[in-house]
This record gives structure tokens, C-alpha cells and sequence, in this order.
């Protein structure tokens, strides 16, 4: 079912948003996050197996690499979507946190403390980031 949301800008101009363009946007941008996820995991498990270092001093880039993921999974989304690039980077960190949420839930009988609610609503502003380049670089370089 394809739902079209039809908007009118601060310029007087009507825009047409197609929703089924919108989530198949946040969804490539949810995958790729996942990718580079078990990418740099990968990394990291073969890292922590071949070296002497532990796990506890590696906290700080697997939180960088965290941001990097969700700012490049709303990239992508929103190169993808091409309009609103905040709305599809929030619902890619918003879906990816959700996700998240499910797993700790359903796997560790658990919600998320207030640190990692602080985190997840960090790692969604970055994503919403994302998301703004995302479509800013794609329009900039079709109007070229």
C-alpha cells in the first residue's frame, strides 16, 4: 500500500512524499548500519585475539565506531530518500535503536539504564545527522 503525504513549503511549494520511497530509504540505512556493525566487529574480535589488549580498552573506539555507523546508516538513508534527511536519519536510529532495545529486552530480561537511554539518544542526533548530509550531498551534486 503506498501512502503519499503531500506537504506545502515555507516557499508556497507543495511537495509530495511517498512513504513506501521513505521506508525502503530508513531500511537501507538500518542494513548498512548493521553491516558496518558486524564489519567492525570482525575488527575488533580478531584484533582482541591476535594482541594482549582486553576488551575494557577498547570501550572508547567501539563507541566511536558506534557514531560512525549510525551517522553513515543516515547517510545513506537519506541519500536515498532525498527530502527530509532528519526525519529519515531519526527513523533510521530510531528503528535501530528499537531494534537494540528488543534484543537487550528479549535477551537479557532487561530495559536500557539511563545511560544507555542517554547513548541510544545521542547515537539517533548523529543518525539524524547523517541524514541532513546525506540529502544535501545528493541534491547537490543532481543540480551540478
Amino acid at each position: 500500500m503506498l501512502v503519499q503525504i503531500v506537504m506545502t513549503h515555507s516557499r508556497g511549494e507543495r511537495i509530495t512524499i511517498e512513504t513506501k520511497k521513505l521506508g525502503t530509504a530508513v531500511v537501507y540505512g538500518v542494513l548498512s548500519i548493521f553491516i558496518f556493525g558486524a564489519a567492525t566487529s570482525l575488527i575488533f574480535s580478531l584484533f582482541l585475539r591476535f594482541s594482549s589488549m582486553d576488551e575494557s580498552s577498547l570501550t572508547y573506539v567501539i563507541m566511536a565506531a558506534s557514531f560512525i555507523s549510525l551517522f553513515i546508516g543516515g547517510f545513506i538513508s537519506g541519500g536515498k530518500g532525498k527530502r527530509q534527511g532528519w526525519v529519515l536519519g531519526g527513523g533510521t536510529g530510531l528503528l535501530y535503536t528499537l531494534i537494540i532495545l528488543l534484543f537487550h529486552y528479549l535477551g537479557h530480561d532487561a530495559l536500557f539504564t539511563m545511560k544507555q537511554w542517554i547513548s541510544s539518544i545521542c547515537l539517533i542526533l548523529t543518525s539524524m545527522m547523517g541524514g541532513i548530509l546525506g540529502v544535501n550531498l545528493k541534491s547537490g551534486s543532481r543540480t551540478n
